[in-house]
This record gives C-alpha cells, sequence and structure tokens, in this order.
C-alpha cells in the first residue's frame, strides 16, 4: 500500500513526461562528473522552467517519508528491485535520503516510465 497518493504520483509523471520532452532537456543515462552534485550542475539550466519548479516544488512538499516511497516506486519500476521486496527498496531508498531527492528523481531518464511502471506493478493506474 502506497502512503503517496496516486493522483499526486501520475500528476508527477505527467510533469516528468513533459519536462523531459522539452528540446533543450539532456539528462545523460551515466553521469559524466564523478562527484554527487552531477544532477544540480544538470539541471542548473532548468531552474526558470515552469515545468521544472512544479516538479521539483511537487516533490519537495511531499514528507521525506513521501519522497523515500517515491524513489523506491522508481526503482521498482526500474526492475532494480521486484515487487515482492518493496521493504527492501524502501529501506534503501531510506537510507539514501536527502534534501536533493527531487534532482535526483528529476535526472533520472526516464523517470515517468520508471514511475509508470512501478504503479503498476503496485496495483495502480493513472487512467482514471
Amino acid at each position: 500500500m502506497l502512503n503517496v497518493n496516486p493522483q499526486i504520483i501520475c500528476f508527477l509523471i505527467s510533469k516528468a513526461r513533459e519536462f523531459h520532452a522539452k528540446e533543450q532537456v539532456s539528462i545523460p543515462e551515466t553521469p559524466t562528473s564523478p562527484t554527487e552534485d552531477w544532477a544540480m550542475q544538470v539541471l542548473a539550466d532548468h531552474l526558470d522552467d515552469a515545468t521544472f519548479q512544479e516538479l521539483e516544488n511537487t516533490i519537495n512538499d511531499l514528507e521525506p517519508d513521501q519522497q523515500v516511497e517515491l524513489v523506491a516506486l522508481m526503482w521498482t519500476g526500474r526492475g532494480d528491485f521486484d515487487v515482492t521486496e518493496w521493504d527492501a527498496a524502501f529501506r534503501e531508498a531510506g537510507d539514501a535520503w536527502n534534501p536533493r531527492t527531487a534532482a535526483y528523481l528529476i535526472a533520472t531518464p526516464l523517470l515517468a516510465d520508471y514511475l509508470m511502471e512501478g504503479l503498476d506493478l503496485m496495483g495502480y493506474s493513472c487512467e482514471e
């Protein structure tokens, strides 16, 4: 059972698709910098983008445990964890949580697809 309202996740999926579909947004599959702040560097050019701001603000407005759940859901949708390993995914995401979770998520290529797949695996849908 998700603690994040699936409608919020569906909204994030929609905004992530909109943001990543923009021509000037280029997020590498693998970081070009060995430092942890590569995501911040990539996203710095988009700080004035309204879609980016809405996406970032929505994630930042979630409680830390909800942000952790969002990361675990993304990892599950990406195939890093099986749905039966949800507790392990949640624990690992909790261990990795930091105030830059929004940047981490937004900088993930295919974020929308991973969240959608994760929702599907958890038995939820964005279809009304």
